[in-house]
């Protein structure tokens, strides 16, 4: 493989992925990581697109029977994983290739529909050729002054990890591996009722590797920032016209109450109404006010988390041995990188003395 073919191992994380989807031109989409597969928890991301999980991979005889090709031709967009180390930003795309209410930008419409008949191979092979899907994931790779060897082969006995993908698409649930011939069908569903019936799928994954604890499930979901600025937009026109109906000054409980008590009972009682009308218009202003102050607290979170994301990815991209080679010069210029040296040294046989003690 050519060093301009090269695939770069990305780390899993909902910032790196979230950037990557946004490197690859697709608006209004982000990752999430998911630290459980409850009811309450799930629902709150909604909508959710699909999800991500990653698994220590092993050898496995797995029965189920992928779909066939002619089965799912030009309703699931599968591709076969025929490029190394790239199998995140493919299980990524097997999210967001199969949902057609995202904007996906050009480069990923245009692969979309130029592999729409391609087998999962040729599909497969178009992504790996994707000279904008590459510059994207590889984006995530710090520029090196020494271009390493390419990565060996795994061996017995490596930690071996993979992604997939698992979505509704057309009323059914699939399963999206690149490792299998083609998608595994997991039972009919609904946008509704998905997660539920994914969710034993991937306890069962996951309690089918006893004492293994490396997994990781990331929810592909709307951006939260556009679905909070939209629930505070919703909230404030709610306010609005709460307080466009609140009697005020001259209003229709004022006057009611301005009414001599002569007037009689209906009078009396009309006032009477008017005041329980306000104090339900009262009510639930002050419920409209505590839920846009939680939106406004949660939508300064989310933005506090895009910048801590966009931070940590500066850094990842950086290149930082520059910066250690010329420490080093200048403390040895300084007369000051022996002593530190010896210190260490000093430091780290004084602990293995004390471990040996011990």
């Amino acid at each position: 493989m050519a060093d301009n073919d090269h695939w770069t191992t990305i780390e899993s994380c909902p910032g790196v992925f979230t950037e990557l989807i946004t490197e690859m031109g697709v608006q209004g989409v982000q990752m999430e990581e998911l630290y459980t597969l409850d009811k309450q928890s799930l629902d709150a991301l909604r909508p959710v697109y699909g999800l991500i999980f990653l698994f220590k991979w092993r050898k496995e005889n797995d029965a189920r029977v992928a779909v066939p090709e002619s089965d799912y031709s030009g309703k699931v967009f599968f591709a076969q994983q025929v490029i190394s180390n790239a199998c995140a930003t493919q299980a990524i795309l097997s999210v967001l290739l199969n949902r057609p209410d995202l904007h996906l930008g050009p480069d990923l419409m245009s692969l979309r529909d130029f592999t729409a008949d391609f087998p999962p191979d040729l599909k497969g092979l178009a992504i790996g050729n994707s000279e904008a899907i590459r510059r994207a994931h590889n984006s995530f790779l710090p520029p090196q002054p020494i271009v390493p060897e390419e990565a060996r082969a795994a061996k017995d006995g490596d930690d071996v990890y993979h992604f997939i993908s698992y979505l509704p698409i057309g009323g059914t649930l699939y399963e999206l591996d690149g490792l299998k011939p083609g998608p595994i069908s997991l039972g009919e569903c609904s946008d509704e009722d998905w997660l539920e019936r994914v969710r034993p799928v991937i306890q069962r994954r996951i309690e089918g590797y006893k004492g293994e604890v490396r997994f990781n499930l990331m929810a592909v979901i709307r951006d939260r920032r556009d679905a909070l600025a939209e629930r505070i937009a919703s909230l404030q026109r709610r306010r609005d016209a709460l307080e466009a109906a609140m009697p005020g000054e001259g209003g229709s409980a004022a006057a009611a109450t301005a009414m001599d008590v002569d007037a009689g009972a209906g009078a009396a009682g009309g006032a009477a109404r008017a005041e329980g009308e306000a104090d339900a218009v009262a009510t639930q202003l002050a419920s409209v006010a505590c839920e846009l102050k939680q939106a406004h607290e949660e939508l300064a979170q989310e933005h506090a988390k895009a910048q801590r994301w966009h931070d940590e990815n500066i850094r990842r991209k950086t290149n930082y041995i520059p910066l250690l080679f010329n420490l080093l010069r200048l403390l040895a210029e300084k007369g000051q990188l022996q002593p530190l040296v010896r210190a260490a040294k000093d430091l780290e046989a004084e602990k293995r003395r004390q471990a040996g003690q011990n």
